[in-house]
């Protein structure tokens, strides 16, 4: 199997391949064309998955009080609260912790009802949820080493069916296994997972995860996740499909802890994993507002510091790099999914300033910046236009929902979707807009 490099469509910084249009004919109760009618038109929602991680809020899904424990965020369940509007204002699409430790650390009693409910609570507001991961070495369960490499493989593959087919309709997104690139040459803690990916090998290990997963859930989408964006990883993947395992996405995290890739290596990066055909997702997003990270440092856990604050200056830095960072990601048409991983810097990973939300529930300039793109550049706010002659208009913009309603706010409502009129994944079809839709208003 070769992988050659296609480029059907280029990368956009206008973003076109993001935009369509759609042609909407407007009717009365009776069947009759509106013609020349003034109606008010505005996006409810984009199809685009803004994600970011929603561990903050299972303790507020689930009525608690106070902080939960580590795997699952930092922020209180007040705190939270706090957070809410912040959240649901930017993003659509919530990855719940499933980290086999603290989602099972003692056998056979998994905390399936407190993620469902968190699953559920995300749902109910019209958010995506995503679970991660199915499978990986870190934050493995303790109670796997005193199992054999059998047992081991036989556990997971029960977790893996067990969990997928619980959370199907809920939870449809997963990343399947996490990190195998380093995966059985891990050194950092003995775990039962490394020992079972060196025993069997990385090929067979994913084909573990992913055909379990895809027989307990078959309409769901599948992520391989890596941090290792090295040509190790591109043989892995290259490994992967002539293997013949269905991969649905590739997963590229970009902890940027010691700074900004810049638009030059975050458009290499995408271009090299793009020539697979398959949508890019962009799992784990950070930027830090605060002292960088030590070039020096080779395992970002490594780097242990009493406190690591947010600064005005690294504010600044943050809010200019996280447009431009999105601006390049989403100007590549592979890209389907973009993650920032933490809006508040409480309880963030090694306590970093990733945040777009200081630890006060005080809201950094990154956070206005990115809502800036998200909710006003790539946004159609409430706008007045009118019908010809036919009853006919054109709503063009973002690809995602849209309200068409009476001019004046009085009235019911009706909804269109607008298609992006390019592709995720590179070599598909584009999305054409020949059909009408027809709506009707009072």
């Amino acid at each position: 199997m070769s992988f050659p490099a296609p480029r059907t469509y280029p990368v956009d910084p206008a973003m076109s391949h993001r935009r369509g249009q759609t042609t909407v004919r407007v009717l009365d109760t009776s069947g009759s064309p509106l013609a020349d009618t003034d109606v008010v038109v505005e996006q409810r929602s984009h199809s685009f998955a803004f994600g970011c991680i929603g561990f903050d809020f299972i303790g507020l899904a689930n009525d608690e009080t106070g902080g939960g424990d580590g795997a699952f965020g930092g922020a209180t369940a007040e705190q939270a609260a706090e957070l809410t509007d912040a959240w649901l204002d930017v993003f659509n699409t919530a990855t719940l912790p499933f980290y086999w430790a603290g989602f099972e650390p003692e056998r056979g009693r998994p905390d399936t009802e407190r993620l469902r409910r968190a699953a559920e609570w995300f749902a109910a507001r019209g958010v995506t949820v995503k679970g991660h991961p199915l499978v990986w070495h870190t934050l493995a369960p303790h109670w796997l080493l005193d199992l054999d490499t059998a047992e081991v493989e036989r556990v997971q593959r029960d977790r893996i069916r067990r969990d997928v087919s619980g959370f199907a309709g809920l939870v449809d997104t997963w990343d399947a296994i996490n990190e195998v690139v380093i995966m059985p040459v891990f050194d950092k803690e003995e775990n039962g997972i490394t020992r079972l990916c060196r025993e069997r090998g990385r090929i067979a290990t994913i084909r573990m995860a992913f055909e379990e997963a895809r027989a307990a859930n078959p309409s769901a989408t599948l992520v391989l996740n890596d941090f290792d964006m090295s040509t190790a990883y591109e043989c892995l993947i290259e490994g992967v499909l002539e293997a013949g395992i269905e991969v649905d996405a590739i997963g590229l995290q970009s902890h940027m802890h010691q700074g900004y890739w810049g638009e030059e290596k975050t458009l290499r990066i995408l271009e090299r994993f793009a020539r697979y055909g398959l949508p890019l997702h962009l799992t784990e997003s950070t930027l830090l507002s605060g002292e960088l990270m030590p070039p020096e440092i080779v395992d970002l856990n490594d780097y242990q510091v009493p406190s690591w604050p947010s600064t005005p200056e690294g504010e600044a830095r943050q809010a200019d790099e996280v447009v431009r960072h999105y601006r390049t990601l989403l100007s590549h048409p592979s890209v389907a999914t973009v993650n920032y991983w933490g809006l508040t810097d409480a309880g963030a990973w090694l306590g970093a300033p990733v945040g777009l939300v200081r630890a006060d529930g005080t809201r950094k300039p990154a956070f206005d910046a990115l809502r800036g793109l998200v909710k006003d550049e790539w946004w159609v706010a409430p706008t007045t236009t009118r019908t010809d002659a036919d009853g006919l208009l054109t709503i063009e913009g973002w690809g995602g929902t849209y309200g068409i309603g009476p001019a004046g706010g009085t009235g019911s409502t009706a909804t269109v979707t607008v298609e992006p009129s390019g592709a995720h994944a590179l070599g598909s079809t584009p999305a054409t807009n020949s059909r009408t839709v027809d709506v009707t208003l009072p």
